[in-house]
């Protein structure tokens, strides 16, 4: 584990209970429904958006409580859409974090309802944060991004779906990256800088850049190690996006792949570089998942 990781440990253990509290919340907590749920949603899992969420609200100087309901939907929303990415319509994958995917281990119906319960669940959270730490106008703005990135994401996903075993350029690989990866971690970025008001609105085009550099070079480590990483690293068998045709920056080499990613990488530098406040914290964090192995 990265020194970085060991020093995010408490903020992903904290999240970590604050959904579980949020499940256990649930009217129909006991249900097999929920149990599929949990499963897609606490077995494993990085917790990098909702992470980057709390780095940016320290960025503010938010208080970590003001944090927790945001961040939990952002996770919510990306363990649905991995539900739905996972299941036979989609990518047909058979393992998620080194475990069975959702459908294959609770059967496709229930990893579809479980995926739509998520994706609801996102929304509540934030309809449920006390005025005391979310306004009523900060939750509306909250909601709308998140909004426009659950249909983003699913837009991804088409164009992905289209781009099968088709050669594309690295405008049509761009533009399915940025629903499929960058709009949602850009949307964990923009809520926590929506927390800030009008701090964090004075520094949205600057973390909108970054973010979107992050999010593209996120997904080109993740073409990269689909390649060059074992079972044991990916919780997947290794070469399984370039089995089923899926689009990626690969088409055009590993040396033009890494090309790209360091350009990203000082691109995401760059735009930390210009903001007017410590982002010691997040270049490290940033430097880990441009980096990582797994």
């Amino acid at each position: 584990m990265s020194s970085i990781e060991q020093q995010l440990q408490p903020r992903r253990q904290r999240l970590d209970n604050y959904l579980q509290g949020c499940l256990t919340a649930l009217p129909f907590a006991d249900s097999h429904l929920a149990a599929v749920m949990r499963y897609g949603l606490l077995l494993g899992g990085k917790r990098i958006r909702p992470l980057l969420l709390y780095l940016v609200g320290d960025l503010f100087a938010l208080p970590v409580a003001l944090l927790d309901a945001p961040a939990a939907a952002v996770e919510c929303l990306h363990a649905y859409s991995l539900l739905h990415d996972d299941l036979p319509a989609m990518d047909n994958s058979p393992l998620r974090r080194g475990q069975p995917t959702a459908h294959v281990q609770f059967g496709e119906a229930q990893a579809i309802l479980a995926g739509d319960a998520l994706q609801t669940l996102a929304f509540l959270l934030l309809t449920q944060a006390t005025p005391a730490l979310l306004t009523p106008a900060t939750q509306l703005r909250m909601l709308q991004e998140l909004a426009q990135t659950s249909s983003g994401l699913c837009y991804g996903q088409s164009l992905d779906l289209q781009a099968d075993n088709q050669p594309l350029d690295t405008t049509a690989l761009a533009q399915i990256h940025h629903y499929k990866t960058a709009l949602l971690i850009r949307c964990a970025i923009r809520l926590a800088a929506l927390a800030a008001k009008r701090p964090g609105e004075e520094s949205l085009p600057l973390l909108d850049r970054y973010a979107q550099a992050l999010g593209l070079a996120f997904q080109l480590q993740d073409d990269l190690l689909d390649v060059t990483g074992t079972t044991a690293q990916l919780g997947k068998p290794p070469g399984s996006d370039q089995r089923c045709g899926k689009s990626s920056y690969l088409q055009l080499g590993i040396d033009a792949t890494q090309e790209r990613l360091r350009q990203l990488h000082h691109e995401a530098f760059a735009a930390l570089s210009l903001l007017p406040y410590d982002t010691t914290a997040l270049e490290a964090f940033t430097h880990y998942l441009i980096n990582r192995n797994d």
